[in-house]
């Protein structure tokens, strides 16, 4: 187990589980809830609670974007890339946030604090350009305003 890992925590997740294969995604969607991302280290008590092979839970994790197997920082930082941003000037909003955290797409900060995706809509085009810092949605961005969003964050 890693020493992040609170096996405790785990075990409360999964003590209340009717055992079958069904529960495999809500699970795994409440051990990302819980921990921040699905840490390794819980597929085997996962898979002997629901009776499934290791390898099948792997797999879930590995195809499904939702789901992130390594940690990830305070504040998730997603920024469009969507036709709509890209026209409203979606680069800078980016080369802004980089700029900011020192990132590239797909990093967390060493500190933990920010981790930097991009993704290809988040379906607020009427907001172009937009970012989303966790579940926060910013439009009709700039530099100035990007900067001072993130300097907001405690």
């Amino acid at each position: 187990m890693t020493q992040n890992l609170d096996i405790g925590r785990l075990m409360k997740l999964l003590e209340g589980v009717k055992p079958v294969r069904e529960n495999l995604i809500p699970v795994l969607q409440a051990i990302q809830d819980e921990f921040g991302y699905v840490p390794p280290e819980t597929i085997g008590p996962v898979a002997g609670r629901l009776g499934v092979f290791p390898s099948e839970i792997s797999g879930i994790t590995s195809f499904y974007a939702q789901f992130y197997t390594a940690p990830r920082g305070r504040y998730v930082v997603r920024v469009c890339r969507g036709t709509a941003c890209h026209v409203r000037g979606a680069r800078t909003v980016l080369q802004s946030v980089v700029k900011f955290t020192g990132l590239k797409d797909g990093e967390t900060s060493d500190d933990m604090r920010f981790t930097l995706e991009t993704v290809a809509c988040l379906g607020a085009c009427a907001l172009s350009p937009v970012m989303v810092v966790n579940k926060t949605y910013y439009g009709k961005l700039n530099s100035g305003r990007i900067e001072a969003v993130l300097k907001g964050l405690p």
